[in-house]
């Protein structure tokens, strides 16, 4: 039987490919544009669809997926006496 903190950590390495596979993609998507191009603000609009957001989100879902892949790592290099 699985340890629960080798569950919980298999779960957390699901959650950062999840997220960061989002936050990579949505940025550059019509649902991107649609979604922020309805903001009330001319000011928001135009910062949440400024490409160097759009990059920074990018970046920040490549930190999950490098994160995620680290803990993978360490989740399958682990042995169980």
């Amino acid at each position: 039987m699985a340890r629960p903190d080798r569950i919980t950590l298999f779960l957390f390495v699901v959650y950062c490919v999840e997220i960061g596979l989002f936050l990579v993609f949505a940025p550059w998507t019509m649902l991107w544009d649609r979604t922020l191009g309805q903001l009330p603000s001319q000011l928001l609009r135009a910062v949440a669809l400024h490409p160097a957001l759009r990059a920074g989100v990018t970046a920040f879902g490549l930190v999950h997926l490098i994160w995620g892949a680290h803990d993978l790592t360490l989740l399958l290099s682990r042995r169980d006496p």
